[in-house]
């Protein structure tokens, strides 16, 4: 595969709008799940957390995934909002980094999104106490089995804990790799009146 090159010429004033481009190439290049991205959070002494979640939807007001508030990462977001994404594309050698604050979608947002998931994954939204200790395997499917039980015939509502998060990004930078280790690496970072770019050294 021939060396991918990213310069200058290649950067636009709205970075959502290259991100785009981007997330559209690693579709094309057969990227597996290419929304996977890393989020990071802290807790209330500092010690910092990081897991995978989905990018579902993106504009220019930022990044939305959907977990349960509950969580460990819902938990450290609603006390500490500044956070950190990550994404990687293996096959086109490029990665992308956010930094922002996060903050809860609108709840209609949350419920039209909730409303295309499969009954499976509305379901385990309600099962499971993301992050609490559990006694066994056994116990997860006791609280899915009842779960469905209570919804029987009839559709699955978002649980008021289940719900999205945008994190508007203050900075976002972009890296294409190179062969020969002097990669291309170019920061936006967010201005009253737009975005700056600086090129950084690999």
């Amino acid at each position: 595969m021939a060396e991918r090159s990213f310069s200058e010429s290649d950067l636009v004033p709205n970075p959502l709008a290259l991100f785009s481009a981007w997330f559209g190439e690693a579709v094309r290049a057969g990227e597996r799940q290419p929304e996977a991205m890393a989020l990071a959070t802290t807790d209330g002494s500092g010690h910092p957390a990081v897991r995978f979640v989905l990018l579902k939807s993106w504009d220019d007001r930022g990044f939305v995934f959907y977990t349960n508030a509950e969580s460990r990462k819902g938990v450290e977001l609603r006390a500490n909002p500044s956070t950190a994404l990550a994404l990687r594309w293996e096959r086109l050698e490029r990665q992308v980094r956010v930094e922002g604050r996060a903050s809860p979608v609108d709840p209609a947002e949350s419920d039209a999104y909730f409303a295309t998931r499969g009954r499976p994954s509305q379901v385990s939204a309600w099962a499971s106490d993301q992050s609490r200790p559990l006694s066994g395997r056994g116990e997860l499917e006791r609280q899915a089995a009842e779960a469905e039980a209570r919804y029987a015939g009839s559709h699955v509502p978002r649980p008021p804990h289940w719900y999205g998060w945008r994190v508007r990004p203050e900075a976002i930078e972009f890296w294409q790799g190179r062969d020969n280790r002097l990669h291309d690496r170019f920061a936006y970072l967010r201005a009253s009146d737009g975005w700056s770019i600086t090129r950084l050294s690999p």
